[in-house]
């Protein structure tokens, strides 16, 4: 492969997400680079086209490469960081800078600063093009060709777009275009902490009216916390917003959902994060997140909640906690 090839694409991350984007971005012939943190991983990927460790139910292309040197993407003119959000800064100094295209797969907030991750893309990276990719996607779908549809939102607009989108749409994977990257950015960050509170929810066996009266009530708090940082409505109505948080919200394939189920079933939570090797996202967003819409005036009650779980609070009180709130109306700032 060689790295000077422009139509080749990085990948920043093998995980289960960006083993699956290698593997859809591959089905066309085209070269694809990923990078592995783990030795043994990139051997496998190289030796065997398989990632027993995060996507074992996949046989990889044999177009796609691995690395876990990122001075071998020092050329590449678009690159996908799918590396977890809390690691996102970091991976990304490790980049040559320069001019390209750089697509963000992570979702989720950086703890500390409360940065979005075009943010941090940006203050490390500031000559690249930054662009958000995100939607209802489980990995797995995605590796064997189901159909998939996302948001694909540029901050270069549709120059930008007119580049990207020959280069991630396949039959099977259809990208629709938004520039509104702070909507697209926050719908698929606060759809994680939502779907642990679902998954509470499926743990105590509350029943699929509690669940969806959540995911109602969430949606609303995310439109909320939307259009205090810019976002606009009809993006967080969208595939990276509502249809994200439907497909999270209702599935044991979502980590974050499986997290939550746990968490009702009465396992600790400091147990179930240390004994985690996947990322479960929304449990290092739901601190920063509860934090800035206290700090904004936002009333998100539902990721104060998830919060308080995360923190040891017993599932049962918060739960009771929730259903006796004051009575008030759908729109607006609850009470």
């Amino acid at each position: 492969m060689s790295a000077g090839n422009k139509s080749a694409i990085g990948v920043l991350g093998a995980g289960a997400w960006g083993t699956a984007l290698a593997q859809m971005l591959a089905s066309d012939g085209r070269d694809v680079l990923i990078w592995a943190l783990e030795n043994e991983l990139v051997d496998e990927i190289n030796g065997q086209h398989s990632n027993g460790l995060y996507l074992p139910s996949a046989k990889l292309n044999p177009n796609i490469r691995a690395t876990n040197l990122l001075d071998d993407f020092a050329s590449f003119t678009t690159i996908l960081a799918v590396t977890p959000a809390q690691h996102l800064g970091s991976v990304l100094a490790g980049l040559a800078s320069g001019p390209r295209d750089l697509v963000l797969c992570s979702k989720g907030i950086e703890a500390g600063s409360g940065r979005l991750m075009n943010d941090v893309a940006k203050a490390v990276l500031p000559d690249s093009d930054i662009a958000v990719l995100s939607g209802p996607t489980f990995a797995h779908e995605v590796a064997d060709g189901l159909p998939t549809a996302v948001t694909l939102a540029c901050s270069g607009g549709e120059a930008q777009w007119d580049r990207l989108s020959p280069m991630i749409a396949r039959p099977g994977f259809r990208p629709y275009y938004s520039d509104d990257v702070t909507g697209a950015e926050i719908g698929g960050s606060i759809k994680n902490v939502l779907a642990i509170a679902c998954g509470v929810v499926d743990g105590l066996q509350l029943g699929q009216n509690a669940r969806a009266a959540l995911i109602a009530r969430g949606y609303a708090e995310m439109l909320r916390f939307g259009d205090n940082m810019g976002a606009r409505a009809e993006t967080l109505a969208g595939l990276c917003g509502l249809g994200d948080l439907v497909l999270t919200c209702s599935s044991t394939s979502s980590r974050n959902f499986s997290l939550g189920k746990a968490l009702g079933e009465g396992q600790s939570a400091a147990e179930l994060m240390a004994d985690r090797r996947t990322v479960a996202e929304g449990a290092y967003t739901a601190p920063v997140l509860n934090e800035m819409a206290q700090q904004r005036g936002i009333a998100m009650p539902i990721v104060a909640a998830v919060n308080a779980l995360l923190e040891g609070a017993a599932p049962a009180q918060i739960v009771n906690g929730l259903l006796s709130r004051p009575l008030t109306t759908e729109r607006g700032q609850p009470a």
